[in-house]
Formats: C-alpha cells, sequence, structure tokens
C-alpha cells in the first residue's frame, strides 16, 4: 500500500475523470498522483511514491505528466496543498515551479482543503500553485 491517508475507494473520482496516474513495477503500484479540475486549475489532491522508490525521479514524472495534462485541457494553473517545512513537500514542489499561495487569495476549494486539513490536526500546511 502506498498511502495511509485514505482508502483506495477515495481515489474512484479520480480514476472516473481520466485523472489518476499510476508507475507500476511488474504489476505493483509503486507511486501515484490523483488529480481533478477545479475551475481553470488542475488541483493534485494526492501524489505519492512508495518509500523504497524515492529518488528516482518517479514523482517528477508523475509531475509534469499532470502538468502536461493540464496544459493538454487547456487549464491556466495547477495546485496543490502539502506540508511547508518537510524537504520533500514545499521545497520540492518549488523546484518544479510552485509558489507558495497565500491561503487567503487561494481559490475557495483550497481555503477548504487547508481548513479540513488543520481540523484533522495536520499542522504546518500551505497552499502551492503553478501558472502554466
Amino acid at each position: 500500500m502506498l498511502t495511509a491517508v485514505a482508502p483506495a475507494e477515495a481515489y474512484r473520482p479520480h480514476l472516473e475523470t481520466g485523472l489518476l496516474w499510476v508507475v507500476d513495477d511488474a504489476g505493483e503500484a509503486v507511486a501515484f498522483l490523483a488529480a481533478r479540475i477545479a475551475g481553470d486549475r488542475l488541483h493534485i489532491d494526492e501524489l505519492d511514491v512508495r518509500q523504497d522508490r524515492q529518488g528516482l525521479g518517479l514523482g517528477r514524472r508523475l509531475l509534469a505528466h499532470a502538468k502536461a495534462e493540464a496544459l493538454a485541457r487547456g487549464l491556466a494553473r495547477l495546485s496543490l496543498t502539502t506540508f511547508r517545512s518537510i524537504p520533500w513537500n514545499a521545497p520540492y514542489y518549488a523546484r518544479f515551479g510552485f509558489r507558495g499561495w497565500p491561503a487567503a487569495e487561494a481559490a475557495e476549494d483550497v481555503q477548504q482543503a487547508l481548513a479540513n486539513e488543520t481540523s484533522r490536526g495536520l499542522k504546518d500546511r500551505c497552499a502551492m500553485v503553478m501558472d502554466l
């Protein structure tokens, strides 16, 4: 299992809209990205790479695929929420081209996501956006 954040069923809407991409190795999922369209954005709900496969560029490949998909669909931005201080979270996304998106300026769905994360006890969360 890649993540303990959400059960597999939570990703069915992403799959049904064609916005769930999986990297597999011999039929075993080793990384995935789940996204949704929100207005003029492709919002990344989850990007996960199995711990023993981190550092191999799988996350970067998935992000590049999401960016290409957003451009192909005529979307203007990518967005996500993540941990601000963990090196493989916000700093990682910043190296890919995302920038901090102040909560007060973020889209309503992103503000709601941050509030939901805070209510679940997740601390040090932030929103990020990339203009395409």
